[in-house]
C-alpha cells in the first residue's frame, strides 16, 4: 500500500520534495479507543524551503514532525523524502524539540558529538563538530556543561547537535517556545541566518503566528483535530522582515481569521 501511494506521489509531484505528506491520516490508541489526529494531509516541502505549521493546540502539528522524522508511521497515506518512503529515523532528517534535552554529564562539545559518535564517525568528524559550534556561536563554550548555559545557549547547543549531521531537512517543534521574549527574538534571527547559510528545508511548528510570518516562506494553517489543511498562506516578502510592516500585519490578520480569531 505504501509503495502504491509513493508511486502515485512521484507521478504527481516528482522526486524533488524534501518531505511530501501524501494523503496522510493518523490516529493513536488511547485507552482502547481510536483517537484520530490527522486527516488526509497533502503537503510537499521543497529542498531549501522554510515552511511553518500553525494550528490549535493538540491538533497534530507535532505528529506531522514525528512522521517526517520517521519516529511514527502514518495510519494511512505515505510520507516521502525525495520520492522514497520515510520508514525510520535518519540523520538527514533531524527533529529539534522544545526542550534542548542535553545530557547534563556531557560537555557542550560532547553533546554535539552524539550523532557522529552513534554513527561510528567521531574520529573523522572533529572539524564538523567545530564548524557546528561556530555556526551557533558556541565555540567558546565547547567545554561548558548544560547547567552553565542560559536557555538560549542550551537551545543553540541542541541546534548544533542537529546541524552536525548535515541534515537535508530540519524539523523544529516549537524550539523557541520556552525562551524569554528577548532571547526568542534573538534566536529567531539566528534560526533565519542558519537556514539561509545552510540551505536545508525547514518545517517549523509554532503557536506564534507572527513568528511564522517573520521566518517562513509559507504558513500552513491546520484545523482542529483531526487536523487537515485549512489554508496555505504564501509569505512572498524579502528578508529581513519587520513585525510592524503593514504586509505582515495584514497576513497576520488573515491567518488569525482562518484560525477563527477574526474581528
Amino acid at each position: 500500500m505504501v509503495a502504491a501511494v509513493a508511486a502515485a506521489a512521484q507521478n504527481d509531484r516528482g522526486l524533488r520534495a524534501a518531505i511530501d505528506f501524501h494523503g496522510v491520516s493518523h490516529r493513536y490508541e488511547l485507552e482502547g479507543q481510536a483517537l484520530p489526529v490527522l486527516h488526509d494531509v497533502n503537503l510537499a516541502v521543497n529542498p531549501g524551503e522554510f515552511v511553518a505549521l500553525v494550528g490549535p493546540s493538540g491538533c497534530g502539528k507535532s505528529t506531522l514532525l514525528r512522521l517526517a522524522a520517521g519516529l511514527d508511521q502514518p495510519s494511512r497515506g505515505a510520507v516521502l523524502t525525495e520520492g522514497a518512503p520515510v520508514q525510520k529515523p535518519d540523520p538527514s532528517r533531524v527533529l529539534v524539540f522544545q526542550d534542548p534535552t542535553l545530557f547534563p554529564w556531557r560537555t557542550v562539545r560532547d553533546n554535539v558529538a552524539l550523532g557522529p559518535q552513534a554513527q561510528g564517525t567521531l574520529a573523522a568528524s572533529s572539524a564538523r563538530i567545530d564548524d557546528a559550534l561556530k555556526l551557533v556561536k558556541l565555540e567558546g563554550f565547547a567545554g561548558a556543561y548544560p547547567h552553565q548555559l542560559s536557555g538560549g545557549m542550551a537551545q543553540r547547543a541542541a541546534l548544533a547537535r542537529a546541524l552536525v549531521n548535515n541534515p537535508r531537512v530540519l524539523l523544529l517543534d516549537e524550539p523557541l517556545g520556552r525562551l524569554d521574549s528577548l532571547t526568542r527574538l534573538s534566536m529567531q534571527q539566528e534560526l533565519l541566518s542558519l537556514w539561509r547559510q545552510a540551505g536545508y528545508a525547514v518545517i517549523l511548528v509554532t503557536h506564534d503566528v507572527e513568528e511564522a510570518l517573520l521566518l517562513s516562506q509559507r504558513v500552513v494553517v491546520l484545523s482542529e483535530r483531526p487536523a487537515s489543511i485549512k489554508a496555505v498562506v504564501e509569505v512572498d516578502l524579502p528578508y529581513p522582515r519587520h513585525r510592524d510592516d503593514s504586509r505582515i500585519v495584514k497576513l497576520r490578520q488573515q491567518v488569525l481569521e482562518t484560525l477563527g480569531f477574526g474581528g
